[in-house]
């Protein structure tokens, strides 16, 4: 079987559907923040490849969507190089500093201290975006950086002005962000909540980005900005040194590839937990015949939930940093495997979790997500995160870099779960230069004809349930891409033993055959905030998710000579 409407040439347009994407010829641009998608079409309008446009819009998203967008986080990026034909994996997840330990966020009872975990300088992760970006920029970029990184700066510098999107962000922030004197200054100048179409500028981070821009990867990791960081967690009891931003390193990984249905799907390897829970549950799923079922039936839902069930209990007791930690990766994506678990679905009756360990999952979508294709072929897909909104709250002085919280998304505590409700153990434990475990699922569904699905989400614990819903959709029930984004979406992670749905998403008698199934239904806020593009025909679909505002697909319909 192949991959249904859209990638094999039935009409992506038709005046049947109710949701329709912006269309590009030459090049899409699809983010959560409208600038950063405007800065991407620039480049790719100056005759930059889809790296440039990726590179330029990630730094965009540092100044104009500070609640994801960063310098003082990290993320992955699959990259396709389409004169190559071959499909990169690059991992700029934060790590862990050297003076980190397995019981670092342990209080002498041996009971874990979430705000120390959470919201102190200790919980920061040495930052890897500046890295991450910049070494795509300088592999496979073709623009020179300064070029790539001018449109961030005059926006920090000159400010823009804050959206409704941002103004509503930054109302319901202000009590943790006030906390830090500095991320106050910042963002409630004046003592006073900025409105929409207030100015936000921000000076001592275009001066940071300037000096990323003239010294590359040393004008971040040495240098003022790195003795910035240095002074700071020595004063506030932090952990991260001159040595761990020195040492760190991007790395490049060999994607994980498998196929569903005859598609081949590029997506992270670990320490993202996000592609290869995501390849379980498709491969779980793959034998039932869920385009008989039909989309989000009573029938698809319960499969779906309970191969997501089962993945996720798998990525609580083996995933962990694969550099630190042995982890089975092709025993548990083996078929012989797959086929005991899925005995495990009964198909009339939910199977319960096994565990009664949970926590209520802290509900932030604040990761970002965006997707580029150029005129060349060549699709970039990148999920950039500071964990929480606006990460700790926490701004170095003098640099306006917010910093991460990713220090929770370790196991803080075998069995105890984190700010998502997401259980772990030694696998995933706190170690010096470790990567803590991710839920970022960047994605990219290549066929043999030249169709292209470029796709990703925010959404924590949920990025893995969101992203694989996208595939299914076009590929299981033939959706156009509009159609597949805007589809009521559905989460189970096993604890806690929910089936987690959309408001006015499922109708109420799809809702009593579930129950009557012996799910627990909850609905909770939307999920997800996916940015795709889609190739077919040698023609661009971008949709960006209506679930927050904000967001924006560009397509570019200049050929660049």
């Amino acid at each position: 079987m192949g991959l249904t409407a859209p990638l094999m040439g039935t009409p992506i347009l038709s005046n049947m559907a109710i949701h329709h994407p912006v269309i590009g010829t030459h090049g899409m641009v699809v983010s959560q923040e409208a600038r950063a998608t405007g800065i991407g079409i620039d480049v790719l309008n100056a005759g930059g490849n889809a790296i440039d446009a990726a590179i330029a819009v990630g730094f965009a998203l540092a100044v104009t969507h500070p609640q994801a967008g960063n310098l003082g986080g990290g993320g992955f990026m699959m990259i396709h190089i389409a004169s190559e034909n071959k499909t990169i994996a690059l991992d700029f997840r934060e790590t862990a500093p050297a003076a980190a330990h397995a019981d670092l966020f342990l209080n002498s009872d041996g009971t874990v201290n979430t705000h120390r975990a959470r919201f102190s300088t200790q919980s920061s992760g040495v930052p890897g975006s500046v890295h991450g970006l910049l070494t795509a920029l300088d592999h496979y970029g073709t623009l020179p950086r300064k070029r790539i990184i001018a449109p961030a700066i005059r926006l920090a510098k000159g400010g823009f002005s804050v959206s409704h999107a941002l103004a509503v962000s930054l109302k319901q922030a202000r009590p943790r962000l006030e906390q830090d004197a500095y991320t106050s200054a910042i963002f409630y100048p004046n003592d006073r909540a900025l409105k929409p179409g207030d100015r936000l500028s921000q000076a001592a981070l275009a001066q940071t980005l300037s000096r990323i821009s003239k010294y590359g990867i040393a004008g971040f990791y040495s240098g003022k900005t790195a003795q910035a960081i240095d002074t700071f967690m020595k004063n506030t009891n932090g952990l991260i040194t001159l040595a761990d931003l020195r040492n760190y390193q991007s790395v490049v990984r060999e994607p994980l590839h498998i196929q569903y249905r005859g598609q081949n799907i590029y997506t992270m390897p670990l320490p993202s937990s996000g592609g290869l829970i995501m390849a379980q549950i498709l491969k779980l799923i793959e034998p039932f015949p869920l385009k008989t079922w039909g989309a989000n039936s009573a029938k698809t839902i319960h499969a779906m939930a309970e191969a997501m069930q089962l993945a996720y209990a798998d990525r609580a007791e083996w995933l962990g940093d694969s550099d630190f930690v042995r982890v089975p990766v092709q025993q548990l994506l083996s078929e012989s495997y797959l086929n005991r678990r899925r005995k495990h679905i009964n198909l009339n009756q939910h199977t319960p979790s096994v565990s009664t360990k949970f926590g209520q999952p802290y509900d932030s979508d604040e990761t970002t997500h965006y997707s580029v294709m150029d005129q060349w072929g060549n699709a970039v897909s990148v999920t950039t995160t500071l964990n929480f909104s606006y990460g700790s709250g926490i701004s170095i002085p003098g640099t306006g870099v917010l910093l991460n919280n990713e220090m929770d998304d370790f196991s803080a505590k075998p069995g105890e779960p984190n700010a998502y409700g997401l259980l772990g153990n030694a696998q995933n434990a706190i170690a010096p230069h470790k990567r803590m475990l991710s839920s970022m699922t960047p994605t990219l569904v290549l066929n043999d004809t030249g169709g292209v699905l470029v796709t990703g989400s925010p959404g924590g614990s949920r990025i893995i349930s969101t992203v694989t819903q996208i595939i299914s959709n076009v590929i299981d029930h033939g959706m156009t891409l509009a159609q597949a984004s805007a589809a009521g979406r559905f989460h189970h992670q096993g604890w806690p033993d929910e089936l987690r749905i959309e408001p006015h998403s499922l109708s109420p008698d799809t809702q009593a055959i579930l129950r009557r199934m012996g799910h627990t239904v909850v609905t909770r806020p939307v999920m997800g905030s996916t940015q795709s593009i889609m190739k077919q025909e040698g023609v661009l679909y971008g949709v960006s998710d209506t679930r927050t505002p904000g967001g924006q697909a560009l397509g570019d319909l200049i050929m660049i000579h």
